[in-house]
């Protein structure tokens, strides 16, 4: 009679040990993020094309001004009403199209590839996945909006000096223009992120964003009515106006100060994350 044999195997018992070394510790979910953030082409493009726009803008914007200001109608005008860290930074309202491309696309594309399934698998808490983006997106967007205004500031300098206008590294006001536009492009990116993650469609996202940012303020403009134009203010872009512009003269903001101006545009990016983390949360990949 012959005698059947059962092999047992050897890792029965024991316990179980994943094949790869993934870290699932948050420094680690946020590793991964900054890695696939980088790993994509699109990011070093919109990063390339927000520096170009940037300081393409700001130095169309000096020669404008030196134009305007050697005409002879110009001469004696003892103060220029435009100041020096606005013409710099003049190519933010281009730079934040690029900005919010780059914060619809972290995290559309992946559901495009499909790779969101492998991302939410090795994490599935998720949360922790939006919130590694979100960190990833606004570092990158400060250090990009960094290097963009440092050449702009640079390229602008000579054309600027001729007049006066070089901004004044050392004035409160060069510095809350500076900041807020730096903190405006973060705000953007997380709001791009925000409704993404929501509609999970890189042409939706990217018409949604742009769509609040540039053509409601313009469709809005056009209609002479007090109470919508009151309703423009609190937009994202007209709101940060209030502290983009030292003159009242450029700023759509109506009667909003730069501290309120600020919580309404953080407010969009908040309400855009947090129905991102809840759509995350409740829907499947």
């Amino acid at each position: 009679m012959s005698t059947v044999t059962t092999d047992v195997p050897a890792a029965q018992g024991r316990t179980h040990r994943s094949a790869v070394g993934a870290d699932l510790r948050f420094t680690g979910v946020l590793r991964a993020e900054w890695i696939k953030m980088f790993s994509l082409r699109s990011t070093w493009w919109t990063l390339g094309a927000t520096v170009a726009v940037m300081v393409l803008v700001a130095l169309l914007q000096a020669t404008s001004v030196q134009l305007l200001m050697d005409r002879p109608e110009m001469a004696g005008l003892e103060e220029f009403s435009m100041h020096g860290a606005e013409i710099v930074s003049a190519g933010y309202q281009f730079s934040m199209v690029t900005i919010g491309v780059l914060g619809a696309l972290l995290v559309t594309g992946e559901y495009a590839t499909g790779m969101i399934r492998s991302t939410l698998a090795a994490v599935p808490t998720r949360l922790p996945v939006l919130a590694a983006k979100a960190i990833a997106l606004a570092g990158v967007t400060v250090v990009v909006s960094a290097v963009s205004l440092a050449l702009a500031h640079l390229v602008t300098a000579p054309v600027l000096a001729r007049h006066d206008l070089v901004p004044d590294l050392a004035d409160a006001q060069t510095w809350q223009v500076f900041g807020g536009m730096v903190y405006f492009l973060v705000m953007v990116a997380l709001l791009a992120l925000g409704l993404g993650t929501v509609l999970r469609h890189s042409a939706g996202t990217i018409t949604g964003v742009l769509g609040l940012l540039l053509l409601l303020p313009i469709a809005l403009q056009l209609i002479n009515l007090d109470w919508v134009q009151d309703v423009m203010t609190y937009l994202p872009l007209p709101a940060a106006t209030a502290f983009l512009a030292v003159n009242p003269e450029y700023s759509m903001a109506g009667g909003l100060t730069a501290g309120q101006g600020a919580a309404v545009v953080a407010a969009y990016s908040v309400v855009a994350l947090t129905a991102g983390a809840v759509a995350l949360r409740r829907r499947d990949a």
